[in-house]
């Protein structure tokens, strides 16, 4: 037996995760010089390199606390450790420089400002009173200022920035909050604010004090203000002005879409919406997303513009998550301002969110009246992310950017190197190696260059800072994307590409940890997805893994008159539905008077002939017929509004009954058939059935529709595992009482989290179809 070491050991350890940029070394040199260890502590490209040498139980004691405690930022994701011979080093504990390396680490997020600063924003006493861009270790831009790896202030957008005497201290002293914080600076040498108005608006440029000041006079006189934050331009007005709204939503030709609004701090956001503990917690962390909020209704609210979120009860909160945010709020004693503003991205409909100031005095001209701008760089584009809080507390994430990204996704089985290029909508591409994937930031919609280019920028940026580099692309299977035609050019070989529903189940499994051993009932319900049979798909219920599928059941099929170009009526899809269900176009039903007559003549023939029209599965399309039977929306401004305005109908007499639209099942007793929801809802019209009941019952009609086909799914198969997925989830009503039927019918119910269950979490699916495939063909 070997006797116990009793004099000194050494011992070096690496450490892997978000260890970088997130005051990790000054924590290991605090606890190293706690316990009196000598040794030294170093970023390389693969994390953290550790080694400590002193009393063997004082080696062991530093090991054991290594992780209990990280700082805030700081993601453990693996240890390594090993003895090594003992130098007989008894010199103070040491952080070395960087090493230059092959190999990579995580990079944290950008997140809000801490507490910490705050405070010093606020002092007159701090010598960053009013400093724009105070930030330390545990707060601030990270990825978007990132412009390489390791993560050093020559690999940052604040590279042009040197830094002061003062500000190099801090910088260079382990005990200091602000150690080796890669952004840090002061009003003496960081970046500074510029206020440059519209031409002709009668005001003055500005800097720095005066800049904020001014934008803040224009917002309260009603004058919309494009600002510069972490990720991109925002366009900001008063969110109680009707007319600002107005004219913002007119110039942005927004449509009826909703804005987000940024309240100026949580007492404020109460009075907006109605908040649970749970969507606190969400609003005010680290991360600072869109919350969904319901709006509060009482005669205390604080009133918005009709214009925010027209015919909506949710609205989308977020409180402010950058110093200039704060400050154009104004600190106490300042002159008032508006305490609830507009913040929606700057950027002309259709087109990605601007980061370079040179194309916002370009691209957003006509759109803002005065830019309130800055001279820090932004190196990748992060548009703010988007969730809602279930009733659980769980969040489903509908848009993952800011706060999330490039935080990795731990793979449950290893992928080789490849690049997924996502959708055309909602794109947000995504690579991954080994047991990690990353997505990258919120693109949007691929219908212009611009998006099409910002994408490309997005992927060598990510690219960049993980040090991945694809040997394969994976794409959508729709011929005419935008994405995979672009992806079939990128010199990565032929695309792999993966069906549209397939993709959403696998990246539900993903999420989940699902190692695909055991295949999932995947229910698949999106507005259009490529099918096998070249119709467009969308009310899919398949046996999945990551292998391959088989087509369970389907919602049954009706014509799509003018393919595409038909969505954006939904009161033609009414009558499709009907014309399918052999159901009359009787002169009284809302959608059919909504339809012109030549319309209506038009689509007869269209429908009798099968001209112009794909056949569908689509339940997004079946939810939108339905609005307009119901009366509510005949013509979406965009995407997904009849839908919206069905569920928030449904959400008013959710409690009224508990009456359900019976669906019937054909195929074999497999494919949903609408055709007796359709006659039961014209009976309750017929009735003068209120449209919110008729609403909730079809909701309750598809989630135990649902709940049938995964029955005789577990009877056919055996699977108790069903993943729901796709944009139409994104509906809380419908997923909350659609997972509830099933968890009480005894399946077990995977519902995305983090991952958006819409296009914006397309690409990890198609990454662990094409990723894992390519795996095992090497095995």
């Amino acid at each position: 037996m070997t006797a116990p070491a009793t004099g000194p050991v050494r011992r070096r350890i690496t450490v892997r995760g978000t260890v970088q940029g997130v005051g990790f070394r000054p924590y290991v040199h605090r606890l190293a010089a706690d316990l009196a260890l000598a040794g030294f502590v170093s970023n390389t490209a693969d994390g953290v390199l550790i080694e400590v040498e002193g009393p063997p139980q004082e080696v062991d004691r530093f090991a054991g606390r290594l992780t209990e405690q990280p700082p805030p930022l700081a993601t453990v994701t693996g240890v390594g450790s090993e003895d090594v011979p003992a130098t007989g080093v008894t010199g103070p504990f040491a952080i070395r420089p960087t090493e230059r390396s092959a190999g990579r680490t995580q990079l944290p997020p950008d997140t809000a400002t801490c507490a910490d600063c705050l405070r010093e924003l606020a002092d007159p006493g701090d010598r960053r009173h009013r400093h724009p861009f105070v930030t330390c270790t545990h707060c601030g831009p990270r990825f978007t200022i990132a412009t390489g790896m390791p993560y050093d202030r020559p690999a940052t957008t604040m590279a042009g920035f040197p830094m002061c005497p003062a500000c190099a201290r801090e910088y260079g002293d382990p005990a200091d909050r602000r150690f080796h914080a890669q952004p840090v600076a002061c009003p003496d040498c960081g970046p500074r604010l510029a206020l440059v108005p519209a031409a002709g608006l009668g005001v003055r440029p500005a800097r720095d004090a005066q800049a904020l000041a001014t934008a803040r006079a224009l917002l309260a006189a009603g004058r919309i203000v494009a600002v510069k934050g972490v990720g991109g331009y925002h366009l900001a007005c008063d969110a109680t002005d009707d007319r600002a709204v107005a004219t913002l939503r007119a110039r942005k030709e927004r449509g009826g879409k909703a804005f987000a609004v940024m309240c100026a701090d949580l007492a404020t956001a109460e009075r907006v919406a109605v908040l649970s503990d749970a969507e606190r917690d969400a609003l005010a962390g680290a991360r600072r997303p869109i919350v969904l909020l319901r709006r509060r209704t009482s005669p205390d609210r604080l009133c918005l513009a009709d214009q925010v979120c027209p015919g909506s009860p949710h609205v989308g909160l977020l409180l402010p998550y950058t110093p200039v945010h704060t400050l154009l709020f104004g600190l106490p004693g300042d002159p008032p301002g508006p305490r609830v503003l507009v913040m929606t991205s700057g950027n002309r409909s259709g087109e990605p969110i601007v980061t370079d100031d040179t194309e916002a005095l370009t691209r957003l001209a006509g759109l803002a009246d005065a830019w309130l701008t800055h001279d820090r760089p932004i190196a990748c584009p992060c548009d703010d992310s988007l969730l809602r809080v279930r009733p659980d507390g769980t969040e489903q994430v509908l848009r993952r950017s800011r706060g999330y990204a490039p935080r990795p996704l731990r793979l449950p089985l290893p992928v080789r190197p490849t690049l997924a290029v996502g959708g055309d909508l909602k794109n947000a591409p995504c690579l991954g190696e080994g047991d990690h994937a990353w997505f990258g930031p919120h693109i949007g919609d691929m219908g212009e260059l611009a998006a099409l280019d910002a994408a490309e920028r997005a992927v060598r940026h990510l690219a960049s800072l993980t040090g991945v580099v694809p040997r394969r692309v994976a794409a959508d299977r729709h011929p005419g994307y935008h994405s995979t035609r672009r992806a079939a050019r990128l010199g990565l070989g032929e695309p792999v590409r993966v069906q549209h529903h397939h993709a959403h189940i696998a990246s539900t499994m993903a999420e989940h940890g699902l190692d695909g051993s055991t295949p999932v009932i995947g229910v698949a319900f999106d507005g259009t997805g490529y099918g096998d049979d070249g119709t467009v798909w969308g009310g899919e219920i398949l046996l999945a893994d990551y292998t391959g599928y088989r087509r369970l059941a389907r919602l049954a099929p009706a014509p799509l008159p003018g393919g595409d170009a038909g969505v954006a009526n939904p009161c033609r899809l009414a009558l499709a539905r009907l014309w399918a269900a052999g159901l009359p176009w009787t002169p009284e039903l809302p959608s059919v008077d909504a339809c012109t007559e030549t319309e209506r003549v038009v689509l007869r023939q269209q429908l009798s002939r099968q001209l112009a029209c794909v056949p569908t599965s689509s339940m997004g399309r079946l939810f939108d017929a339905v609005s307009s039977l119901v009366g509510l929306c005949h013509r979406a401004g965009y995407e997904a509004q009849a839908a919206l305005e069905l569920e928030a109908a449904a959400l008013e007499a959710r409690d009224a009954d508990a009456v359900a639209y019976p669906f019937g099942f054909t195929a074999g007793g497999w494919d949903m058939d609408p055709a007796p929801v359709l006659r039961a809802l014209l009976d309750d019209q017929a009735r003068r059935t209120p449209v919110p009941v008729m609403a909730a019952r079809f909701h309750r009609g598809v989630a135990r529709a649902v709940a049938e086909v995964c029955r005789r799914a577990r009877t056919e198969t055996g699977l108790t595992t069903v993943a729901l997925t796709g944009g139409v989830f994104a509906n809380a009503l419908l997923e909350e009482e659609t997972a509830t039927l099933l968890t009480t019918a005894g399946f077990s119910v995977l519902r995305h989290g983090e991952v958006p269950p819409n296009d914006g979490g397309l690409a990890l699916g198609q990454l662990m179809v094409a990723g894992t495939a390519a795996h095992h063909e090497t095995e």
